[in-house]
């Protein structure tokens, strides 16, 4: 065992500390005195040896529920339901929970897919019934009860309860670096988004998904990543990192064996309202099929551009073209995802070390995002805790939100113009954060993609010797196929790397 020390990491080595590994954060420490000392390491003993209460992991989870907390104050104006004078954009306090409480009839007592479409993934859809039948039966015995606002507030104490939860499971898979979650606890966009929709549901599962196959334990992996899925699309991405790397690591059986439970869960979910209810059940692929091109996606970027360099006025642009061919729409931009996908397997497999688990999920989500023709404002919430898994450093991770930010001032700006016919910005402003937030997760792929292939750049492999969510990949020795095809492509198999000190 390597008796070298790293830096960060204190002499136990067991926490790392950012203000002395994290070059952004140690830059900041200046301004309160340097990074943290000898006399407060108390403060990040192993569980079961701290002497004081306030450990990290507490002061995180106390942080995240002070921004779930600050987050309920912010969305406080409209919570009655009564949104006059556009209350729900000029005070940027909008959440789908309470407009859908009508809108999917939940305030007339309908049961959803059985008497109403829903426009999400069933699951999701079980979800605002499970919640919102009770409040309306109540409701309807006492005229006093604002239906509206005891749904919203129970949907926000349930999904915060799943971001506290998501927190948990960042610091149970990180217990050398628990200030990493803090990444997650204090996030702008967990403050502006977290109950516009109930992302954090799917969120939630796909976390707990994740600790599951960390903890060895492939099949409850999948059943929910399946449920995750079953509640938004974009957790059963996560099923082809996984195969992936267990490709490449000849672990083929666990990855079929999560990818297995994971699709009988979704089918199981699905199977009952799709049977009995299939036009309602298809609402949600009928809307992603003819949806056109929403606001702040690429693809409004190019249509934008579209307007400003085109010259002929008679002819459509290429993206403005798009938009009158949804279906072409669809294939290009499913085709794209499926380019980059295939990009993240071929990193995967020619990279000098096997990748961690959470740096291809992060970039296959983002490369869904980045090409995908809707891009709501709460789907940020996907990257959070895969960007703090994959790559936990400050600088470019708050460069991001502050780009989410600026996006998130401007789409309300959109709204209120659109909603009043007068508007609150020039659409080049709109464009300009749109474009902003695009680039930024740019920036983090590149970054991600730099640390797969020069591994001795990324924050947790100086702490953990692999992959401490790899599960039966952390540890496991590349598989001998990729060893002989290495040398027939002329790439001797890399040296393997000291271990780091624990």
């Amino acid at each position: 065992m390597s008796t070298q020390s790293t830096p960060g990491i204190d002499d136990a080595g067991t926490t790392d500390h950012p203000s002395r590994s994290d070059g952004f954060v140690r830059g900041l420490s200046g301004a309160i005195g340097g990074p943290l000392g000898d006399h407060a390491t108390a403060l990040d003993q192993p569980a079961g040896s701290e002497r004081r209460f306030w450990t990290a992991a507490r002061i995180v989870l106390a942080l995240v529920c002070l921004t779930l907390a600050l987050h309920w104050v912010q969305k406080s104006p409209c919570q009655d339901g009564a949104w006059q004078n556009n209350v729900q954009y000029n005070r940027f306090c909008y959440t789908d929970v309470l407009a859908l409480y009508y809108a999917e009839g939940l305030n007339e007592g309908k049961v959803p897919y059985r008497d109403h479409p829903v426009e999400y993934p069933v699951l999701t859809g079980y979800f605002m019934g499970a919640l919102g039948l009770p409040v309306h039966a109540i409701g309807d015995g006492d005229p006093t009860i604002n239906q509206a606002q005891w749904f919203y507030n129970l949907n926000a104490l349930v999904l915060g309860a799943l971001a506290v939860a998501t927190v948990a499971v960042i610091l149970a898979l990180r217990r050398r670096r628990p200030w990493d979650a803090a990444l997650f606890a204090i996030a702008p966009a967990l403050l502006l988004t977290a109950t516009v929709n109930w992302d954090l549901l799917a969120i939630g599962l796909a976390a707990f998904g994740l600790l599951a196959w960390a903890r060895r334990q492939p099949a409850v992996a999948g059943v929910l990543l399946g449920l995750a899925g079953a509640a938004k699309l974009w957790p059963l991405f996560l099923l082809g990192p996984i195969l992936i790397l267990a490709l490449r690591a000849n672990r083929l059986r666990a990855a079929l064996t999560a990818i297995g439970t994971a699709v009988v869960a979704v089918v199981l979910v699905n199977l009952q309202p799709a049977r009995a209810y299939p036009e309602n059940w298809g609402r949600f692929f009928e809307l992603n099929t003819t949806r056109p091109i929403d606001w702040g996606t690429l693809w409004y970027i190019g249509r934008y551009l579209d307007g400003k360099i085109g010259t002929d006025p008679g002819r459509l642009g290429p993206f403005e073209w798009l938009n009158a061919n949804i279906p072409t729409l669809n294939i290009v931009s499913y085709a794209l995802f499926g380019l980059a996908c295939l990009g993240v397997a071929v990193l995967a497999l020619r990279a000098p070390r096997r990748p961690r688990l959470a740096q291809l999920a992060f970039l296959v989500v983002a490369a869904f995002l980045i090409f995908s023709k809707v891009w709501s404002q709460q789907f940020v919430l996907w990257m959070l805790p895969l960007i703090v898994l994959a790559r936990p450093k400050w600088g470019a991770f708050l460069a991001w939100q502050i780009a989410e930010v600026c996006y998130f001032v401007a789409f309300y700006g959109e709204l209120l113009g659109a909603a009043t016919s007068r508007p609150v910005f020039p659409e080049g402003v709109f464009v300009l954060a749109a474009s902003l937030r695009l680039g930024t997760v740019v920036v983090l792929c590149v970054l991600v993609i730099r640390e797969i292939l020069h591994p001795e750049q990324d924050a947790v492999r100086a702490t953990y010797d692999d992959d401490p969510d790899g599960g039966v990949l952390d540890g496991a020795p590349d598989a001998p196929w990729l060893d002989r095809w290495r040398r027939r492509e002329g790439n001797p198999a890399p040296e393997p790397e000291p271990a780091v000190t624990t």
